[in-house]
């Protein structure tokens, strides 16, 4: 069995691996280097767990502002962008659920607007150098980095989807920068905060970025091969879909267009995979 190697210069606010160095009646110690020797509680040591073994981990300040550490994932890390529902609103601004017993804060003075119980905001997780506690902040464009990217075209990242605009959709491609998916290019749902694996498809002389959800040329088709075959054996073998099918049509059912469903039923035809029928396309 191969073991985890532990992390050389933990953070907090972000997943590592950590060793046990002692086991206590309140729980096991870790070594976190330049944090000091921190507490797993008992509830999330592993069973037998012993003195050198590596734990998988996330740091974090509890409420009495101790650093611990937890088995538990956040559904975000620090510098991560995620969308997320406030539970709680007080004095000290909104707390957002986020997949740990403490809730995440959003201060008053990092909400781009007031925020309101049971509504859903696009954040940035953060670590306030000054108190070590983390926190979020919906002033998104405050984290964009102002430089452009190193990006090339064709290039696979990964797009956390912003705002609607007149053209489409901003994006936050790696969670660095601004990008944009245009309208007639989108042939699936998008909401703001869901993530998606995105391509560039231009890198433009400013510096800016527009995206596409599918890989440009051959590739299209091979992403697209592996869902079509899914969504035949879902339908017992069969889809009344064929080359006369409206794109309208195609796109409300399989969610792409009808250049990238026409080119992989193509491709499965040649592979002795699909057999095209009279009234649409069979498995074989």
């Amino acid at each position: 069995m191969t073991h985890s190697i532990a992390t050389t210069n933990p953070e907090i606010g972000k997943t590592c691996t950590l060793s046990v160095v002692a086991i206590a009646d309140n729980g096991a110690y870790l070594d976190a280097g330049n944090l000091g020797e921190i507490l797993l509680p008992n509830r999330y040591v592993p069973e037998n767990c012993q003195v050198n073994d590596p734990v998988d981990v996330f740091l974090y300040l509890d409420s009495a502002d101790r650093l611990v550490a937890t088995t538990q994932k956040p559904l975000a890390q620090v510098g991560e962008f995620i969308s997320l529902k406030v539970v709680q609103v007080n004095k000290m601004g909104a707390f957002l659920d986020w997949g740990l017993p403490k809730d995440l804060l959003v201060p008053f003075n990092q909400q781009h607007k007031k925020m309101e119980v049971g509504k859903y905001y696009l954040v940035r997780v953060f670590l306030d150098q000054r108190t070590e506690r983390i926190a979020a902040s919906s002033k998104i464009d405050k984290f964009i980095d102002i430089w452009p990217g190193e990006y090339q075209e064709g290039q696979q990242v990964k797009l956390t989807i912003g705002g609607k605009t007149d053209l489409g959709f901003k994006a936050i491609v790696n969670d660095l920068h601004w990008g944009l998916l245009y309208d007639n290019e989108i042939f699936q749902p998008l909401r703001v905060g869901r993530q998606i694996t995105g391509y560039i498809k231009r890198v433009r002389e400013d510096g800016r970025l527009d995206l596409m959800l599918t890989r440009p040329g051959k590739g299209k088709v091979i992403d697209f091969s592996d869902k079509l075959i899914a969504y035949l054996q879902d339908n017992n073998g069969f889809s009344p879909l064929h080359d006369k099918s409206s794109p309208e049509q195609i796109k409300q059912i399989l969610g792409v267009s009808k250049k990238t469903f026409k080119a992989t039923v193509g491709n499965l035809m040649k592979k002795g995979i699909l057999q095209i029928e009279k009234n649409g396309i069979k498995l074989k």
